[in-house]
Protein backbone atom coordinates (compact mmCIF):
# COMPACT_ATOMS: atom_id res chain seq x y z
CA UNK A 1 0.00 0.00 0.00
CA UNK A 2 1.19 3.46 -0.92
CA UNK A 3 1.82 6.19 1.64
CA UNK A 4 1.78 9.36 -0.44
CA UNK A 5 -1.32 11.48 0.08
CA UNK A 6 -2.89 13.30 -2.86
CA UNK A 7 -5.44 16.04 -2.06
CA UNK A 8 -9.00 15.18 -3.02
CA UNK A 9 -9.29 18.51 -4.81
CA UNK A 10 -6.31 19.49 -6.94
CA UNK A 11 -5.56 22.71 -8.83
CA UNK A 12 -5.15 22.61 -12.58
CA UNK A 13 -1.76 21.34 -13.66
CA UNK A 14 -0.94 24.76 -15.11
CA UNK A 15 -1.38 26.27 -11.65
CA UNK A 16 1.00 23.70 -10.15
CA UNK A 17 3.52 24.62 -12.84
CA UNK A 18 3.12 28.35 -12.19
CA UNK A 19 3.57 27.83 -8.44
CA UNK A 20 6.70 25.76 -9.00
CA UNK A 21 8.15 28.46 -11.23
CA UNK A 22 7.40 31.02 -8.53
CA UNK A 23 9.20 28.81 -6.02
CA UNK A 24 12.36 29.23 -8.13
CA UNK A 25 11.93 32.97 -8.70
CA UNK A 26 13.29 35.91 -6.73
CA UNK A 27 15.74 35.69 -3.88
CA UNK A 28 15.99 32.21 -2.43
CA UNK A 29 14.00 29.10 -3.18
CA UNK A 30 10.66 28.20 -1.62
CA UNK A 31 11.49 24.61 -0.69
CA UNK A 32 8.26 24.15 1.28
CA UNK A 33 6.17 24.96 -1.80
CA UNK A 34 8.16 22.45 -3.89
CA UNK A 35 7.55 19.75 -1.27
CA UNK A 36 3.86 20.64 -0.94
CA UNK A 37 3.32 20.14 -4.67
CA UNK A 38 5.66 17.35 -5.77
CA UNK A 39 5.38 15.13 -2.67
CA UNK A 40 1.59 15.12 -3.00
CA UNK A 41 1.07 14.28 -6.66
CA UNK A 42 0.96 10.77 -8.10
CA UNK A 43 3.19 9.54 -10.92
CA UNK A 44 0.80 10.54 -13.69
CA UNK A 45 0.25 14.00 -12.19
CA UNK A 46 4.00 14.57 -11.81
CA UNK A 47 4.55 13.51 -15.42
CA UNK A 48 1.95 16.03 -16.57
CA UNK A 49 3.58 18.75 -14.46
CA UNK A 50 6.93 18.07 -16.15
CA UNK A 51 5.38 18.15 -19.62
CA UNK A 52 3.48 21.39 -19.03
CA UNK A 53 6.48 22.99 -17.30
CA UNK A 54 8.67 22.18 -20.30
CA UNK A 55 6.17 23.51 -22.83
CA UNK A 56 5.52 26.66 -20.76
CA UNK A 57 9.05 27.64 -19.77
CA UNK A 58 11.18 25.81 -22.34
CA UNK A 59 13.13 23.95 -19.67
CA UNK A 60 12.94 20.50 -18.11
CA UNK A 61 11.62 20.77 -14.56
CA UNK A 62 14.40 18.45 -13.39
CA UNK A 63 17.05 20.84 -14.71
CA UNK A 64 15.34 23.71 -12.94
CA UNK A 65 15.35 21.69 -9.71
CA UNK A 66 19.02 20.87 -10.21
CA UNK A 67 19.86 24.56 -10.33
CA UNK A 68 17.83 25.47 -7.26
CA UNK A 69 18.28 22.54 -4.85
CA UNK A 70 21.31 20.87 -3.33
CA UNK A 71 22.57 17.72 -1.67
CA UNK A 72 20.28 14.92 -0.40
CA UNK A 73 17.15 17.06 -0.72
CA UNK A 74 17.87 17.62 -4.40
CA UNK A 75 18.33 13.91 -5.01
CA UNK A 76 15.13 12.98 -3.16
CA UNK A 77 13.03 15.53 -5.07
CA UNK A 78 14.57 14.68 -8.44
CA UNK A 79 14.20 10.92 -8.00
CA UNK A 80 10.58 11.22 -6.95
CA UNK A 81 9.80 13.65 -9.77
CA UNK A 82 10.97 11.10 -12.33
CA UNK A 83 8.46 8.80 -13.99
CA UNK A 84 8.91 5.37 -12.31
CA UNK A 85 10.40 3.68 -15.43
CA UNK A 86 12.82 6.60 -15.86
CA UNK A 87 13.74 6.38 -12.19
CA UNK A 88 14.48 2.68 -12.41
CA UNK A 89 16.56 3.28 -15.55
CA UNK A 90 18.53 6.04 -13.83
CA UNK A 91 19.18 3.97 -10.70
CA UNK A 92 20.12 0.92 -12.76
CA UNK A 93 22.59 2.95 -14.79
CA UNK A 94 24.19 4.25 -11.59
CA UNK A 95 24.41 0.68 -10.32
CA UNK A 96 26.13 -0.63 -13.44
CA UNK A 97 28.88 1.96 -12.92
CA UNK A 98 29.61 1.00 -9.32
CA UNK A 99 28.14 -2.48 -8.90
CA UNK A 100 29.69 -4.45 -6.06
CA UNK A 101 28.70 -7.11 -3.57
CA UNK A 102 27.21 -4.41 -1.32
CA UNK A 103 25.04 -2.82 -4.01
CA UNK A 104 21.69 -4.49 -4.60
CA UNK A 105 19.96 -1.96 -6.84
CA UNK A 106 19.81 -4.22 -9.89
CA UNK A 107 18.39 -7.06 -7.81
CA UNK A 108 15.71 -4.72 -6.45
CA UNK A 109 14.69 -3.62 -9.92
CA UNK A 110 14.69 -7.16 -11.30
CA UNK A 111 12.86 -8.80 -8.40
CA UNK A 112 10.33 -6.26 -7.10
CA UNK A 113 8.95 -4.84 -10.35
CA UNK A 114 6.20 -6.34 -12.47
CA UNK A 115 6.88 -7.53 -16.00
CA UNK A 116 5.29 -4.33 -17.31
CA UNK A 117 7.46 -2.24 -14.97
CA UNK A 118 10.58 -4.02 -16.19
CA UNK A 119 9.61 -3.52 -19.82
CA UNK A 120 9.07 0.20 -19.12
CA UNK A 121 12.42 0.49 -17.35
CA UNK A 122 14.26 -1.26 -20.20
CA UNK A 123 12.61 1.02 -22.76
CA UNK A 124 13.40 4.12 -20.67
CA UNK A 125 16.99 2.94 -20.25
CA UNK A 126 17.49 2.59 -23.99
CA UNK A 127 15.85 5.95 -24.67
CA UNK A 128 18.04 7.75 -22.15
CA UNK A 129 21.38 5.97 -22.50
CA UNK A 130 21.17 4.77 -26.12
CA UNK A 131 22.00 1.16 -25.24
CA UNK A 132 20.25 -1.71 -23.53
CA UNK A 133 20.33 -2.33 -19.81
CA UNK A 134 21.35 -5.92 -20.50
CA UNK A 135 24.40 -4.73 -22.46
CA UNK A 136 25.54 -2.49 -19.62
CA UNK A 137 25.07 -5.18 -16.97
CA UNK A 138 26.90 -7.77 -19.09
CA UNK A 139 29.74 -5.38 -19.81
CA UNK A 140 30.21 -4.59 -16.14
CA UNK A 141 29.79 -8.06 -14.67
CA UNK A 142 32.41 -9.41 -17.08
CA UNK A 143 34.95 -7.28 -15.22
CA UNK A 144 35.11 -5.94 -11.69
CA UNK A 145 32.12 -7.76 -10.23
CA UNK A 146 33.30 -11.09 -11.53
CA UNK A 147 36.67 -10.38 -9.88
CA UNK A 148 34.87 -9.62 -6.61
CA UNK A 149 33.13 -12.97 -6.77
CA UNK A 150 36.43 -14.77 -7.35
CA UNK A 151 37.86 -13.31 -4.15
CA UNK A 152 35.19 -14.93 -1.99
CA UNK A 153 32.68 -16.58 -4.31
CA UNK A 154 30.77 -18.54 -1.69
CA UNK A 155 30.16 -15.57 0.60
CA UNK A 156 29.12 -13.15 -2.16
CA UNK A 157 27.01 -15.74 -3.94
CA UNK A 158 25.09 -16.50 -0.74
CA UNK A 159 24.53 -12.81 -0.06
CA UNK A 160 23.16 -12.32 -3.56
CA UNK A 161 21.01 -15.42 -3.30
CA UNK A 162 19.53 -14.42 0.07
CA UNK A 163 18.82 -10.88 -1.16
CA UNK A 164 17.15 -12.20 -4.31
CA UNK A 165 14.95 -14.65 -2.39
CA UNK A 166 13.92 -12.01 0.14
CA UNK A 167 13.13 -9.52 -2.65
CA UNK A 168 10.94 -12.08 -4.39
CA UNK A 169 9.15 -13.51 -1.36
CA UNK A 170 9.05 -10.76 1.29
CA UNK A 171 9.97 -7.40 -0.22
CA UNK A 172 8.81 -5.54 2.88
CA UNK A 173 11.34 -7.47 4.98
CA UNK A 174 14.09 -6.82 2.46
CA UNK A 175 13.39 -3.08 2.45
CA UNK A 176 12.97 -2.93 6.22
CA UNK A 177 16.45 -4.36 6.66
CA UNK A 178 17.84 -1.96 4.09
CA UNK A 179 16.29 0.97 5.96
CA UNK A 180 17.45 -0.33 9.33
CA UNK A 181 21.02 -0.59 8.11
CA UNK A 182 20.82 2.80 6.39
CA UNK A 183 19.51 4.60 9.46
CA UNK A 184 21.03 2.79 12.41
CA UNK A 185 24.65 2.48 11.38
CA UNK A 186 27.22 5.15 12.19
CA UNK A 187 26.55 7.81 9.59
CA UNK A 188 23.31 7.62 7.65
CA UNK A 189 23.37 5.91 4.23
CA UNK A 190 21.37 8.66 2.52
CA UNK A 191 21.63 6.97 -0.87
CA UNK A 192 19.86 3.82 0.30
CA UNK A 193 17.36 5.75 2.43
CA UNK A 194 16.42 8.05 -0.46
CA UNK A 195 16.17 5.17 -2.92
CA UNK A 196 13.83 3.11 -0.76
CA UNK A 197 11.52 6.00 0.11
CA UNK A 198 11.25 7.41 -3.42
CA UNK A 199 10.76 4.02 -5.12
CA UNK A 200 8.35 2.45 -2.61
CA UNK A 201 6.20 5.40 -1.46
CA UNK A 202 3.70 4.68 -4.24
CA UNK A 203 3.94 0.90 -3.97
CA UNK A 204 4.19 -0.81 -0.57
CA UNK A 205 5.67 1.68 1.89
CA UNK A 206 2.82 1.11 4.37
CA UNK A 207 3.80 -2.55 4.70
CA UNK A 208 7.45 -1.59 4.99
CA UNK A 209 6.57 0.88 7.76
CA UNK A 210 4.62 -1.78 9.62
CA UNK A 211 7.52 -4.22 9.33
CA UNK A 212 9.94 -1.53 10.50
CA UNK A 213 7.80 -0.77 13.54
CA UNK A 214 7.51 -4.47 14.37
CA UNK A 215 11.24 -5.08 13.99
CA UNK A 216 12.57 -1.91 15.65
CA UNK A 217 9.81 -0.79 18.06
CA UNK A 218 9.89 2.74 16.64
CA UNK A 219 7.86 4.28 13.82
CA UNK A 220 9.85 4.78 10.64
CA UNK A 221 9.04 8.49 10.46
CA UNK A 222 10.49 9.03 13.95
CA UNK A 223 13.61 7.05 13.06
CA UNK A 224 14.09 9.15 9.92
CA UNK A 225 13.48 12.40 11.84
CA UNK A 226 16.20 11.45 14.33
CA UNK A 227 18.74 10.79 11.58
CA UNK A 228 18.00 13.52 9.02
CA UNK A 229 17.22 17.21 9.09
CA UNK A 230 15.93 20.20 7.16
CA UNK A 231 14.16 20.01 3.81
CA UNK A 232 15.51 16.51 3.18
CA UNK A 233 13.78 15.26 6.33
CA UNK A 234 10.55 17.09 5.39
CA UNK A 235 10.49 15.52 1.93
CA UNK A 236 11.00 11.99 3.22
CA UNK A 237 8.39 12.38 5.97
CA UNK A 238 5.84 13.75 3.52
CA UNK A 239 6.39 10.74 1.26
CA UNK A 240 6.06 8.08 3.93
CA UNK A 241 3.47 9.86 6.08
CA UNK A 242 3.89 10.70 9.75
CA UNK A 243 2.28 8.43 12.32
CA UNK A 244 -0.16 9.96 14.78
CA UNK A 245 1.40 10.63 18.16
Amino acid sequence: MATISVPASLPDVSEDVEQLNKAFSGWGTNEDLIITILAHRNAYQRKMIREVYSSTYGEDLLKALDKELTSDFERAVNLFALDPPERDAFLANEATKKFSSSNWVLIEVACTRSSDDLFGARRAYHARFKKSLEEDVAQHTSGDFRKDLKEDPKDDYLKLLRATIKCLTCPEKYYEKLLRLAINKTGTDESALTRVVTTRAEVDMQRIKEEYQRRNSIPLDRAIAKDTHGDYEKMLIELIGAEDA
